[in-house]
């Protein structure tokens, strides 16, 4: 068997649609909309360049129903560049994309070869000596193993295992076609290939058994480096296994201490050398887009918490001046703590003093929290689903929890702010 190289990919989720940029322009957020498309493109310009045997990708190709037919003839495009150089991709459906999810059809170019989603399938390359394995989605919901039914390794073959898995509900996603890594590691393959998982893990070796992530970043909660692995293979052995990095758009949480500010332009400065920083340590010349947290005590905590619009606007023009496509700021979050414990508020003898004791006592008035079940579960009812399911703002989370002690208390650190600001 001569040595070969193959690229490992998962999750990329081509055209998926990206929330919170309505209203926003500029090259930053252009870049941001195209980021998916363009970090496939260059993974199939990383397979050329590389002149790899095959590509891998283990799911989650598309990130549902195609909006039009554009994102199929997209795909179709980038796998006309691998045939043009004869390398050919083996691409099998996650839950995002299974054959239930997916109405429109293209016809696919030959050397693009799909797992079946009936029965766990086997695609050979006698030229290099290779046996891939695997089984496609047909329903978005697979609670079923699928291991047990992959076929035995063929002998005398390097064995490559392609599966979309949850693997136990590894960081919080949801556990499709559940598994143990002890089958896979007992299955005899040399190599597991999976998907679903966003986050990059080797989680064994000899028998690698690896999730490269997903190939680019879409929010918040997809930080750091993205891409896939190229895996190098010699007399059946894997020589080396490489991280391809092929975001464009790179996401970071960008912590920022505002301990001892009293003016809020102190504390925009620390914005500002914290955006710098990121730029020359986390983006790799890459666009870096943002997530900015003030915390830390200090004096100006509630005008920080009732001027989230200008903190935001102010830390957006702050990453315009580093070029308009060097940052973009996604949100800032304020997690900063007055110096004045706002129990010491609550023993003033004014009219200041007995608001803060009724917002105190407000989170065990059963007459209250009643009142707020009854107008808030309707309005929380016609939410849609994908919002209910994907919250951030803890005020909001918890009013969709039904946790209405906790909303109070949200709702008392804003308005504790307002009345302290307005009465100073």
């Amino acid at each position: 068997m001569r040595p070969f190289r193959f690229i490992h990919a998962a999750d990329i989720h081509l055209d998926s649609p990206l929330t919170g940029l309505a209203g926003y322009e500029g090259p930053a957020v252009e870049c941001i909309r195209r980021a998916t498309r363009q970090a496939f493109d260059n993974l199939i310009s990383e397979a050329i360049d590389q002149e790899v045997g095959f590509v891998l990708i283990a799911g989650d190709l598309y990130d549902g129903d195609w909006r039009d037919y554009q994102t199929g003839l997209f795909f179709i495009r980038q796998m006309g560049r691998l045939a043009k150089v004869n390398i050919p991709a083996f691409v099998l459906h996650g839950n995002h994309d299974a054959e239930s999810q997916i109405t429109r059809r293209l016809t696919l170019p030959e050397g693009v070869n799909v797992f079946s989603t009936r029965k766990p399938e086997t695609f050979t390359l006698e030229e290099l000596g290779v046996a891939l394995h695997g089984q496609s989605f047909r329903q978005r919901n697979v609670t079923d193993n699928l291991v047990p039914a992959y076929p035995e390794p063929v002998e005398g073959a390097f064995n490559i295992g392609i599966l979309h898995t949850g693997m136990g509900g590894m960081g919080g996603h949801a556990n499709y076609a559940p598994c143990a890594l002890h089958e896979l590691v007992a299955k005899g393959y040399d190599y597991w290939a999976l998907g679903h998982v966003h986050q990059g893990v080797i989680l064994h070796q000899n028998p690698h058994v690896v999730f490269p992530g997903n190939l680019q970043g879409r929010h918040i909660r997809e930080t750091g480096p993205k891409g896939a692995y190229l895996v190098s293979v010699e007399d059946h052995k894997i020589v080396e296994l490489g991280l391809l990095y092929t975001d464009v758009v790179r996401w970071a949480h960008l912590q920022v201490n505002v301990d001892g500010c009293d003016r809020n332009a102190d504390a925009l400065e620390r914005v500002r050398r914290a955006i710098e920083q990121a730029i020359e340590s986390d983006a790799d010349d890459r666009l870096l887009a943002c997530r900015i947290e003030l915390t830390g005590r200090t004096e100006i905590h509630d005008h920080l918490l009732i001027s989230t619009e200008h903190l935001l606007a102010e830390a957006q023009a702050a990453a315009l001046g580093f070029g308009d496509a060097a940052a973009w700021i996604e949100r800032v979050v304020v997690s900063t703590e007055p110096v004045i414990d706002p129990a010491v508020l609550a023993v003033r003898e004014d009219a200041l003093g007995e608001f803060h004791r009724m917002l105190g006592d407000a989170a065990a008035d059963t007459e209250l929290l009643g009142q707020l079940e009854a107008d808030l579960s309707e309005l929380v009812r016609k939410l849609p689903s994908e919002l209910r399911s994907d919250i951030e703002d803890a005020a909001l989370k918890a009013a969709v929890q039904a946790d209405y002690p906790t909303l109070i208390t949200h709702v008392r650190g804003y308005l504790n702010a307002r009345l302290t600001v307005q009465e100073g």
